[in-house]
């Protein structure tokens, strides 16, 4: 089912015909950097070069004997280039090639998943600029609080996409490790120039050390790093889904001609990509957990892990790649219900701005004690009667003593909110 998200371009990097030509890969750069440590002679390696190619159809028959695709593969291979194929794979084991090619794949994978999200930065920058005055209510617990903006609410998203872009590179950084090093990773029957070689010319890191395998703690830190950027890509979708609501409707992900929203009811227009991206955040979830069981093997050199792993890599990123997608294409075409903005601004009546009273009169000499109740006893007013928040502090016999109408109407006034609108997005540098 995981063919349904699976866009080409990051796709391609798991198919068998981008695996196998990267062991090829392997196997000839191994081969010539013996060349260079004047191991074989370069007629042989040239002579290797240019008949070694492979055939899927005829590595799966040999497959289906050999129980093993390694060597279903370097048979294959071999059989192509004749008696000089006895130099392939010399030296190596079966995970030398297979972790330097998941590290490949991993870099492969990393710049297209780079790629989104640099998409979704410059979507968020636009939006955070072009809102950063469109004043709507901020909510704690699910309640009314404060005053914030939209501009605020993108800059915020956007930051954490800064955020995640460097977790990738350094994840992406730190799971790209190659080894060449042998079954037990002692380069016992091969030289560690070898190594050095393949993986510098495939442009990956090598192993300080090894086993038979690279240890999956690096790989732990991968998906970790993806499960990390699909839950800030599922926060946003959850937040639109919230904004969504009918009860809400400030803005709408894209609702496009000839949608249906129910199956039962023609007026629905649900948040359907948004829940998908919250679902699909789920699984990729519980792939880097399954990343953390890969740690733990007998003697630090089993292969229970790559069974997991030819699930969890391609899933995973593939999923990520289509969240980002989708979480863009939603943001690039979200659409802003402004009425029902102010509409919200000024459901309470007033009482968002509690606290600005309740400073104000700290400042005329109340305690905080007694401000706080003040302003707590009119504000319980307004939650259960008809009049609004300034209305009822105006009744107020404490504040009619000390304070002036024109003053206290000042505090409703937002100016200073955008003012520090201003610092706030220039500390992002979003100014």
């Amino acid at each position: 089912m995981i063919e349904r998200y699976a866009r080409k371009e990051i796709s391609e990097i798991w198919s068998e015909e981008n695996k196998f030509k990267i062991w090829l890969e392997i196997e000839l750069l191994a081969i010539e950097a013996r060349v260079h440590l004047n191991e074989i002679p370069k007629s042989v390696y040239n002579q290797i070069k240019q008949k070694a190619k492979f055939n899927i159809k005829r590595i799966k028959q040999i497959e289906e004997k050999v129980h093993h695709d390694v060597i279903a593969f370097i048979t294959d291979v071999a059989q192509s280039v004749g008696e000089v194929g006895k130099y392939i794979h010399y030296g190596m084991t079966s995970s030398d090639v297979l972790d330097t090619c998941l590290a490949v794949q991993i870099k492969q994978a990393s710049q297209i998943l780079l790629k989104d999200l640099e998409i979704l930065k410059t979507t968020l920058s636009r939006l955070a600029k072009e809102n950063k005055y469109l004043v709507c209510i901020g909510r704690t617990h699910g309640v009314h609080a404060e005053l914030t903006t939209y501009g605020l609410k993108f800059a915020l998203w956007y930051d954490e996409i800064c955020r995640n872009i460097e977790r990738l590179k350094i994840a992406s950084e730190n799971a790209s490790v190659g080894k060449i090093s042998g079954a037990v990773g002692t380069y016992e029957h091969l030289n560690p120039e070898v190594e050095k070689y393949v993986c510098k010319k495939l442009g990956i890191k090598a192993a300080n050390i090894s086993t038979q395998i690279v240890q999956r703690d690096v790989h732990a830190e991968y998906l970790l790093t993806l499960a990390l950027i699909a839950a800030s890509i599922e926060k946003f979708a959850t937040e639109i889904r919230h904004l969504q609501k009918t009860e809400v409707r400030e803005v709408e992900e894209p609702f496009v001609e000839g949608q249906r929203g129910s199956s039962a009811m023609p007026h629905k227009r649900n948040p359907i990509l948004c829940e998908r991206i919250a679902g699909l955040a789920r699984l990729i979830r519980t792939n880097a957990f399954a990343s953390l069981e890969n740690i733990n093997l007998w003697h630090e050199r089993d292969i229970s892990h790559s069974s997991v792993e030819r699930i969890i890599f391609p899933d995973t990123t593939i999923l990520l790649d289509y969240i980002l997608d989708k979480m863009n294409y939603v943001l690039a075409n979200l659409k802003f219900y402004k009425s029902n903005i102010e509409k919200n601004v000024n459901l309470t009546k007033g009482l968002i701005h509690s606290q600005k009273v309740l400073l104000f009169l700290v400042n005329k000499g109340f305690t905080r004690d007694e401000a706080y109740k003040i302003v707590q006893s009119a504000a319980m007013k307004v939650w259960e009667g008809e009049n609004d928040f300034l209305t009822e502090l105006k009744s107020n016999s404490k504040i009619k003593k000390l304070i002036k109408f024109e003053e206290l109407e000042k505090i409703f006034d937002s100016t200073l909110l955008l003012e520090r609108v201003d610092y706030i997005f220039q500390k992002l540098g979003l100014d």
